[in-house]
C-alpha cells in the first residue's frame, strides 16, 4: 500500500497515473496548495521541500519526495515502465524535470495567472514553451512513445502537455506530438490518474 500526498497539478498527476498503470493499491491524501497544506509540519516530515507529490511506501516505511524520484522508485520496485534503454529513459526524464516542467510552469505563471503584467516574460516563456514542444515533436516523429516502449517518461511529460491551452500552444502545429498526446490520453489508467485527488475537468483534448 502506498500513501500518496498530492494535488491537481502536472507533477502530482505523474504519480497517480503511474500508480493506476501499475495497479498498486494506494490511499490519496490531498494537499490543498491554496490553503497552504504543503507547509504543515506533518507533511514536511514526508516532503522536506514542501512540494507535492510525495509518497510513503508502507511496505518499507520509506518516504519519497520529488516526482521524478517517485517515478523511478516505483517503476524499479515493480520492474515495469522503464523503457527500452535505461540511458535514453533517464535523459528524457531529466529533460522533463529540468527543462519542460520548469519552463512550462513559468509559462503558466505569466500567461495563465498574470497576463499583461510582463510582456517580456510572456514572450520569453511562450517562446520557450513552443521551442520545447518542437523538441518533443521531433523526438516523436516515427515513434509511438518517447523512450521506446510506453514508460514513466511518457507519464512524466504528458500531464504538462495536457495544459497546452494554459501555454497558448496549438497542438495541431506539432503533429507527431499531438498524435502521441491522444494515444496516451486514450489509456484508461491515464484518465483515472488525471482525476486524482478529485475531478477538476475532463481530460483536455486538442
Amino acid at each position: 500500500m502506498i500513501d500518496l500526498h498530492t494535488w491537481t497539478t502536472p507533477n502530482g498527476r505523474k504519480v497517480s497515473i503511474l500508480l493506476e498503470e501499475l495497479g498498486v493499491p494506494y490511499d490519496v491524501h490531498p494537499i490543498n496548495l491554496g490553503e497552504g497544506a504543503q507547509r504543515d509540519p506533518a507533511f514536511l516530515e514526508i516532503s522536506p521541500n514542501g512540494r507535492i507529490p510525495a509518497i510513503v511506501d508502507r511496505e518499507t516505511g520509506q518516504s519519497v519526495m520529488e516526482s521524478g524520484a517517485i517515478l523511478l522508485h516505483l517503476a524499479e520496485k515493480h520492474g515495469r515502465f522503464l523503457g527500452d534503454d535505461r540511458v535514453e529513459m533517464l535523459e528524457w526524464l531529466m529533460w522533463q524535470m529540468g527543462g519542460l516542467g520548469p519552463m512550462l510552469g513559468q509559462a503558466h505563471h505569466f500567461l495563465k495567472y498574470n497576463p499583461g503584467k510582463s510582456a517580456y516574460a510572456e514572450e520569453r516563456y511562450g517562446t520557450e514553451a513552443r521551442r520545447l514542444y518542437g523538441v518533443l515533436d521531433r523526438r516523436l516523429e516515427g515513434r509511438e512513445f518517447v523512450a521506446g516502449s510506453y514508460s514513466i517518461v511518457d507519464m512524466a511529460i504528458w500531464p504538462w502537455i495536457s495544459r497546452f491551452e494554459w501555454q497558448r500552444v496549438d497542438l495541431a502545429a506539432f503533429p507527431a506530438l499531438c498524435d502521441w498526446y491522444r494515444r496516451v490520453a486514450a489509456r484508461p489508467a491515464v484518465q483515472r490518474g488525471y482525476h486524482v485527488p478529485y475531478f477538476v475537468n475532463e481530460v483536455p483534448m486538442p
